[in-house]
């Protein structure tokens, strides 16, 4: 079975400064979401590695409750944390290179679904900044079609049947694990999360609602 790689960011480590610096993004690619690849690697060696065997990374996310139980757990940390970093980096763009307001369709559905842009981010900040520890915050497509916005604990993502209560397709996200903002920001987590909005590649995110749908 084809083991996962370490997929190269869209650009340059510097590219997201100066909201967020190149030495947190050097150490969070190479260092926390290598780690999540090579341990996921290594559950797919494992001796019930097999049962992954034909799935893309989000179909894992979809069956991690279809895997046997000695394996949940790690893919639940890893294969999560895989996805959820690989999606994240394509989330992000330099300023000046890409759309920093929603266009496309995903526009407006977030003034229908929200009322306003600032009021879907308002949200969002809320549930990020609410979120206690380690986890994400998230905007995604529910089965009926509407946009809601969640936060899940650790590497755990909307995709996972039967391990969040809120079950979506994620078309934004953010990480608010304090390895994420800790050596710019410290304790100021609110003031990551407000910068991150300087860096949303709203076009991507376009991308990911079309296909959502």
């Amino acid at each position: 079975m084809s083991l996962f790689k370490l997929p190269d960011l869209p650009y340059d480590y510097a590219a997201l400064e100066p909201y967020i610096d190149s030495t947190t993004m050097n150490i969070h690619h190479t260092k926390h979401h290598a780690t999540y690849v090579n341990n996921l690697n290594k559950v797919i060696d494992g001796a019930s590695g097999s049962s992954l065997k034909g799935l893309s990374l989000a179909a894992i996310q979809a069956n991690i409750t279809t895997l046997p139980a000695d394996i949940q757990t790690p893919v639940v940390n890893s294969g999560g944390g895989h996805y959820n970093h690989a999606m994240f980096w394509t989330l992000m763009g330099k300023v000046g290179e890409c759309n920093s307001a929603p266009v496309g369709s995903i526009k407006g559905k977030i003034d229908a679904d929200f009322g306003s842009f600032d009021e879907m981010k308002a949200t969002f900040n809320k549930a990020a900044a609410g979120r206690f520890g380690s986890g994400w915050a998230w905007l995604s497509v529910g089965s009926d079609g509407k946009l809601f916005i969640s936060s899940t604990k650790n590497q755990e993502n909307p995709l996972m049947a039967g391990v969040v209560d809120q079950l979506g397709t994620p078309v934004l996200g953010l990480d608010v694990w304090e390895h994420a903002y800790y050596l710019k920001y410290q304790k100021q987590k609110p003031e990551y999360i407000a910068a991150f909005w300087n860096v949303v590649n709203w076009d991507q995110v376009a991308v990911n609602y079309d296909a959502a749908l």
